[in-house]
């Protein structure tokens, strides 16, 4: 026979109707509970307060008889009894002294969590209305009917987030009228000016205008690290890092060692080659500003995949770490060397202009000879012209125009380096063609819009370390600049970190033909060494050095 189930009254196991009809109920149970819960713990405040401030008495108490000494303990409790006594003698003694035990108990055991604060200070409050009244006269109308600048208004209506830092002002995001000539240079730079003032000079600040909802934003910024020295950047061949600025400013970060650090850097790339926009720079400052130390950092650079030639207008010997080295062609710095190293240059620009331009007109690649990029480094020219002209002599500057205005196609890069004072003698050929700026040092805003083209982004700071300024590249936004520390490794003041780092950069010198002769002679087929890629001879720079030519 089947066998037929049990009735479900009879069944120990609950059906599944009856667990689905259950979750409401247990949901509600526990809903009530929690109610509950809640409604004993605010009944019961008063009474968990005592109870806790008990607890600390209690404590307190036994501490007290932990600290007192054993001598001293048997006058205390005497003296504790014959207290008692008298209390329990007074009339209505006993309730006066619990509560007075209950009141200090309810006081020590109160919530003591202080609420946290939901404005600011009274120190911040009175800064923050000292610089609204201090922007009323730049921000107001007198026939405004409802200005939003007034001399007896508030700062709460225009100051909509504000930051501090230690004390100080770190960021102010403020409203202005519409009215206010926002498009105006002079109006903002007066406004700049302000608040540069009343938020604390020593400082480099940011102003962001959004002319489209009339808001300004003021940002305290940080000092750029200065521990980033000479080492290898990871970039690809035609990019060369000028230095390092904001992390918001640029969307490329390099590793780099910062110290005993490693992290990354948000870099300043300059892209030079056949695709380039701006294949040449300028680079300008006043003495100690650290452009020597930026050719250096580039001369670095472009060993790695190009040949470089040095031109030293101020015969100091800052360059003579590359006299000698693979891929340095000339290092130069009399005006007759000089002279003949920039023809040179321009006769093997024009010849690889020539090469490439038969190439693509016959189909083919370009050759190998005009890939390899050449770099032409002149650091103070001006002094140079200076000399050419005392001697009667053409100026050396004119020799660049044909590798600025054709080096972009024959791949030639031009890095000009001089003082900010003698810019006025730079040709038109370096200003027109260097559409990369470097501007290092503390200058007036004027001086930085001439060099730059544009405003300065930040406000100059008090003190401003060697390689610290602006760079803009082309078009491009104005950014700030901190050049790695490229010192001269034979100096007899660059530290020894530094010397190590930048020597280890250097290629090293090939052995000298006079030891190769001694060797004894081995097959060609085994060891001759094997031609790198894009390494094709050269033709015979005409170069000379000046010695020979004076002699």
């Amino acid at each position: 026979m089947a066998r037929r189930p049990l009735p479900s009254i009879l069944s120990s196991r609950p059906s599944f109707a009856t667990i689905v009809n259950s979750r409401p109920s247990l949901a509600r149970s526990r809903e009530l509970a929690r109610t509950a819960a809640d409604s004993a713990t605010d009944v019961l405040h008063p009474l968990i307060t005592i109870t806790r401030g008990m607890r600390m008495q209690a404590g307190w108490a036994r501490s007290w008889w932990a600290r007192t000494p054993k001598d001293r303990r048997g006058p205390a409790l005497l003296l504790c009894a014959a207290a008692i006594v008298v209390v329990a003698l007074m009339p209505y003694g006993p309730l006066l002294a619990l509560g007075a035990l209950l009141a200090c108990a309810g006081w020590m055991g109160r919530d003591r969590t202080a609420p946290a604060p939901t404005g600011p200070s009274e120190a911040e409050s009175g800064k923050l209305q000292a610089l609204y009244e201090a922007l009323v006269p730049y921000l107001s109308d007198p026939d405004d009917p409802a200005p939003l600048y007034a001399r007896d208004g508030g700062w709460d209506s225009a100051f909509t987030e504000y930051t501090f830092e230690e004390g100080r002002l770190a960021r102010l995001h403020l409203r202005y009228p519409a009215y206010f000539t926002d498009g105006e240079a002079t109006a903002r730079s007066r406004v700049e000016q302000l608040l540069h003032a009343k938020a604390g000079r020593g400082r480099e600040y940011r102003f962001d205008w959004n002319e489209e909802e009339n808001h300004l934003t003021l940002t305290a910024l940080g000092p750029l690290s200065t521990g980033i020295t000479a080492q290898r950047f990871v970039t690809a061949p035609g990019e060369t890092v000028l230095g390092f600025t904001d992390s918001e400013a640029v969307q490329r970060t390099v590793p780099v060692a910062d110290g005993d650090e490693v992290r990354d850097a948000p870099a300043v790339v300059w892209r030079t080659g056949p695709r380039a926009t701006e294949p040449h720079l300028l680079a300008l400052g006043r003495p100690g500003t650290g452009t020597t130390s930026l050719l250096r950092s580039i001369a670095l650079q472009a060993l790695c995949h190009g040949d470089v030639v040095v031109i030293d207008g101020s015969g100091s010997g800052e360059y003579a770490c590359l006299v000698g080295r693979p891929g340095v062609l000339a290092v130069e710095s009399g005006l007759a060397g000089t002279c003949a190293t920039l023809e040179w240059a321009a006769h093997e620009t024009e010849r690889r202009l020539i090469a490439v331009n038969r190439a693509r007109q016959a189909g083919h690649p370009a050759p190998e000879d005009t890939r390899r990029p050449l770099w032409i480094l002149v650091d103070r020219p001006t002094a140079l012209t200076q000399l050419a002209h005392a001697e009667g002599r053409p100026d050396p500057q004119l020799l660049l125009d044909v590798p600025l205005r054709h080096g972009r196609t024959a791949n030639v890069a031009v890095a000009v380096a001089d003082q900010v004072d003698a810019a006025e003698v730079l040709t038109p050929a370096v200003i027109t063609h260097t559409r990369a700026r470097v501007l290092l040092g503390a200058l007036d805003p004027e001086h930085a819009r001439a060099v730059l083209g544009a405003p300065q982004c930040t406000t100059s700071a008090a003190e401003v370390p060697a390689g610290r300024g602006y760079a803009r590249l082309g078009t491009g936004p104005v950014l700030r600049l901190q050049v790695p520390a490229t010192p001269d490794p034979y100096d007899e003041e660059t530290g020894e970190a530094d010397r190590e780092a930048v020597l280890a950069l250097l290629p090293l010198v090939d052995a000298p033909a006079d030891a190769l002769e001694h060797e004894p002679e081995q097959e060609p087929e085994q060891h001759a060494p094997e031609r790198e890629p894009g390494r094709e001879p050269l033709p015979q720079p005409l170069i000379r050095r000046t010695a020979d030519l004076e002699r």
